[in-house]
């Protein structure tokens, strides 16, 4: 019988939030239901700039980036090393590998601990606030109201030519580096979340980064931070 993951995910989520509240408020990893600061998540195709633009864009608001960072939290909560961590991360997997790779390995990390520690993360980090949250579906896991969700995409060849210049790829394989991480991707949020990563009606702002350069493209994100969240200035720059 196959599992149903995103129901799964969303009993882990419940779970983890009514814990909480019986929880001492001086206990490790501590997130109230009432999230005070605002804070950005980023989803991203391959080879749009969507990594390098919300790294910039953590760093003109003064936030803290999480993407490696991420993984180094997911690691500490799991007590597993962060380079199995890498291996399994934004990746969907069916019952069968879990499994087989259960029984033959036994560094394995099977979905269900993974998704666990990744959304205890991931709502510890909202509730914290002030961080850009770079994928793993943290928009579809932390409140809407408190973030700002972006995308940011370009066209199929237009990302495939930045693989080949930025990566030194041939065309074969910036075009196959390019489409498998797009599918891992896309599947990791089918499976686990059931939303389709595309979908527009997930997210504040839609940017395709064709002729917008990095620092372009951090304006437009900062300017969108700053419009939903008036009242939360970040970097002092704009509020002097």
């Amino acid at each position: 019988m196959a599992i149903n993951y995103h129901r799964l995910i969303d009993q882990v989520m419940k779970t983890l939030l009514l814990q909480q509240k019986a929880t001492p408020s001086n206990a490790s990893h501590h997130f109230p239901s009432n999230f005070q600061r605002p804070f950005i998540t980023v989803e991203r195709d391959p080879g749009s700039g969507g990594r390098p633009i919300a790294k910039l864009v953590a760093q003109r608001l003064g936030f803290e980036f999480y993407d490696d960072k991420l993984l180094e939290e997911i690691a500490q909560s799991t007590q597993i090393t962060k380079r199995v961590i890498e291996q399994i991360d934004e990746k969907s997997r069916s019952m069968i590998q879990n499994m087989t790779q259960s029984l033959l390995n036994p560094d394995y990390v099977s979905d269900v601990k993974y998704m666990r520690a990744l959304i205890k993360v991931i709502l510890t980090l909202g509730y914290k606030g002030n961080v850009v949250i770079l994928g793993r579906g943290s928009n579809f896991i932390l409140p809407e109201g408190n973030s700002l969700r972006v995308r940011i995409t370009a066209p199929y060849n237009t990302r495939v030519q930045r693989a080949i210049y930025y990566e030194t790829k041939t065309p074969a394989q910036a075009e196959e580096t390019v489409r498998a991480l797009e599918k891992d991707r896309r599947e990791f949020i089918r499976q686990y979340f059931n939303k389709d990563i595309a979908d527009p009606s997930y997210y504040d702002l839609i940017l395709n980064t064709t002729f917008f350069s990095l620092e372009d493209s951090a304006d437009i994100v900062e300017a969108a931070y700053r419009r939903k969240f008036p009242l939360f200035r970040g970097a002092p720059r704009f509020w002097k």
